[in-house]
């Protein structure tokens, strides 16, 4: 049911991961307190999740300064320690995947929700994506085409209720930073003005998206 006045619920679940390299591939850093003003322009945002894994140290994660403003800027972060594993060249890389906290929390909070949106384009969320329409919730997914290769599962996709591309809606909620993968760059938009967030922690040591 929804509230009084017919103000849609909404439920905002972000793959952090996958985000970063969907944003990555298309020239872009996001803009988490403009992306929550987005979603709250004329709906009732119930909660916005963001979801990593955090490398850590004995005293440091790179992360921890992008997941303690999140925290304190009206996210809630669901974070577990990532794990290092070497590839088949030797090389060391890091995998972290959220998939279950982010399935879990996605279901608990449903029956609050008219509207899921979900931030990935990992195909492994299709079944959770279709558990949830049955519950009569709307699901929009937000991931890429657009890129080389597209960052989207095709299963998912067409799961989804709506898809939306984020190369569409960045200009709400991003800054264009770094030349997109495989195509040339278009010109830069006007300046806007932000809030601060903090520097790009995953440069280095982002969790890969696990297929």
């Amino acid at each position: 049911m929804r509230r009084s006045g017919g103000v849609e619920r909404v439920g905002l679940f972000v793959d952090g991961a996958n985000l970063y390299h969907t944003s990555r591939a298309l020239g872009f850093e996001i803009d988490f307190a403009a992306m929550l003003e987005y979603f709250r322009g004329g709906t009732y945002l119930v909660r916005a999740f963001y979801y990593t894994a955090l490398v850590e140290t004995e005293d440091y994660s790179p992360l921890r300064p992008l997941t303690d403003w999140l925290a304190y800027n009206g996210w809630q972060v669901v974070t577990k320690p990532a794990k290092q594993q070497a590839d088949p060249a030797g090389r060391m890389r890091i995998k972290g995947n959220m998939d279950v906290e982010l399935a879990v929390d996605m279901l608990e909070l449903s029956p609050q929700l008219d509207h899921v949106v979900l931030f990935s384009g990992d195909g492994d969320f299709r079944r959770l994506v279709e558990a949830v329409q049955r519950m009569g919730v709307r699901v929009t997914v937000v991931s890429t085409v657009r890129s080389q290769p597209p960052m989207i599962a095709d299963e998912l996709r067409r799961q989804a209720d709506t898809f939306l591309d984020l190369e569409e809606i960045a200009p709400e909620f991003t800054r264009r930073q770094v030349e997109p993968r495989g195509r040339p760059a278009p010109p830069a938009p006007a300046p806007r003005p932000t809030r601060a967030t903090p520097a790009d922690p995953f440069a280095d040591n982002a969790p890969e998206p696990e297929a």
